[in-house]
C-alpha cells in the first residue's frame, strides 16, 4: 500500500485538463534517489505538465510526497490445545 500527502496550493491550475467525466490533475510518483528519507518518505509527487512546457525547459511542481506502508507483523494463529486424556487413555469422560 502507498500513502501519499499532497500540498493541494502548489497545484499550478492551468495545467489541469477537463476529461469526459471531470477535471484531472495529472502526477508522477517519484522515488528518491538515496532512499527513504529522514522522514520515512520514499519519493516525491511531481504535477504533469505538457511536453511542450518541459521542452522548453520548464518543470513540474513538486506538491507532495509518499511512502510505502509496511504490513504489520501478524501474530502467530493461535495453537490448539493438546487433547486431555483419562486414565484409560481415551477421550471419553466415563
Amino acid at each position: 500500500m502507498i500513502k501519499a500527502n499532497i500540498n493541494v496550493t502548489k497545484i499550478d491550475k492551468k495545467y489541469l485538463h477537463k476529461g469526459e467525466k471531470g477535471i484531472y490533475l495529472g502526477l508522477t510518483f517519484m522515488d528518491n534517489r538515496d532512499g527513504t528519507d529522514q522522514y520515512g518518505n520514499d519519493g516525491f509527487i511531481v504535477q504533469d505538465i505538457p511536453q511542450a512546457a518541459r521542452e522548453s525547459g520548464e518543470r513540474g511542481e513538486i506538491v507532495g510526497n509518499w511512502k510505502t506502508l509496511k504490513p504489520k507483523a501478524q501474530a502467530p494463529a493461535p495453537q490448539p490445545k493438546p487433547k486431555q486424556l483419562d486414565e484409560d487413555g481415551d477421550e471419553i469422560p466415563f
